[in-house]
């Protein structure tokens, strides 16, 4: 008899003890749409096609890192699903993707939608439903807008912090200059144009001699070029994208017109913009990065930069390792994964939000040393610093301090 209770308690122990645990585990694993024990579902939309393909560049290192982290075991134990849509840089198109990857696809939250009018035509849908617009690819000031948009989580300089550092540059280096600004006729380019007037403060009035604007459908900007030179401009300041920045090289170059020349950190590019302008009309542009070299002999024996390299060799051989558009979507999908790996088993959106927008210090592989990334529920973007660069006519040239807009966004 003794025995048979001893068998009995022997079992309701071990009852409880499977009870136990399997509340134990459930309590632990939190999960939203798109997350389970075995994956998680990510969205994205970017220019495949259209006037802004020069950036799918960025969606395609994107999916190249997660395939890296896929081989690798993935996340906690679970694989990265990036599902990503073509929406050839038109918002209407954006807007009909997103709502097909929260609605029909599922997906836990959006990473890198590439594009300024891109992002603004999804940026309230997503904050309703409650779901992390995670890393827009654009600056524009009200990606990092936390008290309004506190889904929208910004890793990029805010455009109005950036040309505020141009500014700056410009009243030290050439207070007396007639400025001249060609701008894209939309949020992007009216954020630059309202920083850099902001910079110069009361000297704007008098320094900015004109304004140009132009529109994504625009064939060319050689019509606006040349009235900025007819007004005077002895600096143009070029916030425009890839495919106009590159003409608005070239066409300053073929009016035999020699401006100083500052162009924005989104036209950088020496594949995707300075070669298509030609690489000796581009000599002496003037830019700014926060983003190592490739091509600079310093980081050669750089950690960072060898696992960046090893990265690009084995998982994008296609991709151009020197174009700026790599280098800073592998950092994004670095951070990303950082964030994956402090939500453990509790993936649910409040949890991402959350781990997101409390980092500190952060330094990623291909990041200048001494540029570091902070943010915290009221202080977006991720990254605030930059260092000025000057085009040599084969490669960009880092120049003088680390730099930063401490008037925030």
């Amino acid at each position: 008899m003794n025995k048979m209770r001893v068998i009995l308690n022997l079992l309701v122990a071990a009852s409880i003890a499977v009870v136990v645990a399997s509340t134990t585990a459930s309590a632990q694993k939190k999960y939203d749409p798109g997350a389970t024990d075995t994956e998680i579902k990510i969205g994205q939309t970017a220019p495949f096609s259209g006037p802004g393909s020069a950036y799918s560049a960025v969606a395609k290192t994107n999916a190249a890192y997660i395939r890296m982290i896929n081989d690798a075991g993935g996340v906690n134990g679970r694989k990265i699903n990036l599902i990503q849509y073509d929406d050839a840089y038109s918002p209407p198109k954006t807007v009909e993707q997103v709502r097909k990857l929260v609605e029909s696809d599922e997906v836990l939250f959006t990473f890198q939608i590439v594009g300024t009018a891109s992002n603004a035509a999804v940026q309230k849908y997503l904050n309703l439903k409650g779901i992390p617009q995670m890393f827009p690819a654009s600056g524009a000031v009200k990606f990092s807008d936390s008290k309004n948009f506190p889904w929208t989580i910004g890793f990029n300089h805010s455009y109005i912090g950036e040309a505020r550092i141009y500014a700056q540059f410009i009243l030290d280096n050439y207070p007396n200059a007639k400025i001249g600004v060609i701008y894209q006729n939309d949020d992007f380019g009216k954020d630059y144009l309202a920083g850099l007037k902001l910079g110069l403060g009361e000297k704007a009035a008098k320094m900015i001699v004109g304004t140009e604007s132009f529109e994504m459908s625009d064939p060319t900007i050689d019509s606006q070029i040349v009235k900025l030179k007819t007004m005077g401009a002895d600096l143009v300041f070029n916030a425009a994208t890839a495919k106009f920045a590159a003409q608005g090289i070239r066409k300053i170059a073929s009016l035999g017109w020699k401006p100083v020349h500052i162009l924005n950190i989104n036209a950088v590019s020496i594949g995707a913009v300075l070669q298509p302008a030609g690489l000796e009309n581009a000599k002496d542009v003037i830019s700014a990065n926060y983003i190592k070299d490739t091509q600079d002999a310093r980081w050669k024996d750089d950690p960072g930069m060898k696992r960046y390299l090893a990265f690009m060799a084995k998982y994008n051989p296609e991709g151009d390792k020197d174009s700026i558009y790599n280098p800073y979507a592998y950092n994004t999908s670095q951070l990303l994964i950082e964030i994956l790996k402090r939500c453990g088993d509790d993936l649910t959106r409040e949890n991402i939000l959350r781990q997101a927008t409390n980092m500190k210090g952060i330094q990623l592989d291909m990041v200048l040393p001494g540029i570091l990334g902070h943010i915290s529920p009221t202080d977006y973007p991720v990254y605030k610093q930059f260092q000025m660069m000057k085009f040599d006519g084969a490669r960009w040239e880092m120049f003088g301090p680390i730099l930063e807009d401490k008037a925030g966004g």
